[in-house]
């Protein structure tokens, strides 16, 4: 795991590019979390001619846990739903980067139940992408 200055958690996949957005929308849906929309960065750079590694931002979320956040403090709709990249680096590797949960509460007083509802991502995350055992 790599943490940026900017709170930024990198993770490397264990599974190549295709299976771990697989793995992640999977584990997405059985934790009963929303994918919202899907940005192929890469597709879209191709689309001028352009070229980049593989480059998909997934933006997913609960309704039910966001909602109340965002009623609360309607601000936090900058920040969520959350979201997750997921690219191929220069040597082929599958990297997956994420805000955790935490940093949104740089803008908003969140609740520990809050905080531990929008953190349970992470864990799905992680799960997900790590070896098969």
């Amino acid at each position: 795991m790599v943490e940026h200055p900017a709170g930024i958690v990198e993770l490397e996949s264990a599974h190549d590019f295709s299976t771990t957005l697989k793995r992640l929308g999977d584990a997405f849906e059985k934790a009963n979390l929303k994918i919202f929309a899907r940005i192929d960065h890469s597709g879209a750079a191709e689309q001028v001619g352009l070229t980049m590694p593989r480059t998909i931002v997934l933006i997913y979320g609960s309704p039910q846990s966001g909602t109340p956040v965002m009623l609360e403090t309607p601000a936090a709709a900058l920040d969520l739903p959350l979201r997750v990249l997921v690219r191929e680096d220069t040597s082929g590797k599958t990297i997956v980067a994420f805000h955790p949960a935490a940093a949104i509460t740089n803008a908003v007083v969140l609740t520990s139940e809050q905080l531990a509802r929008f953190s349970k991502a992470e864990t799905v995350i992680a799960s997900a992408i790590k070896p098969d055992q």
